[in-house]
């Protein structure tokens, strides 16, 4: 049974952890609008991009056919790219990427595809490691830029990029966190090469923008105007998945947090009672030997 000034250290230490836990999710709360705002903001311009790629691919086709649209023409050599976070202290967050990464990864694996992997955030590079060590060829880490953004985006399309060109990658996939809302972040897995253009307008594909029958020239041909949009395409999609990441980050550690705040405050109140209950039966305890010993004089 632990003693009286044990309990109040307890309780004293709850109660320190819960004023860190309020302060992280006050913190998380305010970055959250503004990551929320990049967030929403990226999606228009990611699918109308999307939309005008989908619109030239329709007119180009066989060998004239950029090799980030067309791809391959394998499907031997897989590269995944995994977005988490680089910090925890936000729940299951980084953990449902990547358990929706792994399982892709053990499948790909399991009907022989040659698989490598490229973690970006220190939670995706720390789990997979540990996994597929021989498999993981490189890792970025979001904290070495102030801010998401295009600085962060570029070197991973361009790493991309480079391992396809080099002949290291048929089918390019990139995982990360759909942000949806402040307790809703869906694991999503986006393929970036080749370039899905067709289907409904989601996540993965764009529809052709409507031209209601118009019929356009273009200057210069479909083909060069693909060859300079698919790379910034490619840009583009990464950026807008680690925006979503990025608010999907502060929406599960604002929720994670809270909670954690009311369990501090839960425990606080069962040990505090129980405190109570204890230092009662202590002072009744003594009053009794003293009644008792004055009783005995």
């Amino acid at each position: 049974m632990a003693s009286l000034k044990e309990m109040r250290n307890r309780i004293g230490s709850v109660k320190a952890t819960q004023k860190i836990t309020k302060a992280m999710q006050m913190v998380a709360a305010a970055k959250l609008k503004r990551a929320q705002d990049q967030a929403e903001s990226a999606r228009p311009y990611a699918k109308k991009m999307a939309s005008v790629i989908a619109n030239l691919a329709a007119g180009v086709s066989g060998a004239d056919a950029p090799r980030l649209l067309a791809g391959t023409g394998q499907d031997q050599r897989h590269l995944i790219v995994v977005a988490t976070a680089d910090k925890g202290l936000a729940g299951g967050f980084s953990t449902n990427v990547i358990r929706a990464a792994r399982e892709r990864i053990n499948s790909l694996i399991a009907n022989g595809k040659d698989v490598r992997i490229i973690a970006v955030g220190r939670k995706s590079r720390d789990q997979l490691s540990r996994l597929y060590g021989d498999k993981l060829v490189r890792t970025f880490e979001l904290s070495e830029h102030k801010t998401v953004g295009l600085p962060s985006a570029q070197p991973i399309a361009e790493m991309i990029a480079t391992a396809f060109e080099d002949g290291q990658a048929d089918v390019v996939t990139l995982f990360y966190s759909q942000f949806r809302s402040v307790i809703s972040q869906v694991p999503t897995a986006k393929q970036l090469i080749p370039a899905v253009v067709e289907g409904p307008e989601t996540q993965n594909g764009a529809a052709p923008i409507d031209l209601n029958g118009a019929v356009y020239e273009y200057e210069p041909s479909e083909e060069e105007i693909l060859e300079t949009l698919l790379p910034r395409n490619l840009t583009t999609q990464i950026l807008a998945a680690l925006y979503e990441n990025q608010a999907g980050f502060f929406g599960s550690q604002m929720a994670a947090m809270d909670n954690a705040t009311r369990n501090a405050g839960d425990l606080i109140n069962a040990l505090t009672l129980q405190y109570n209950r204890k230092r009662q039966a202590q002072i009744t305890t003594e009053l009794i030997e003293i009644i008792a010993g004055a009783e005995a004089l």
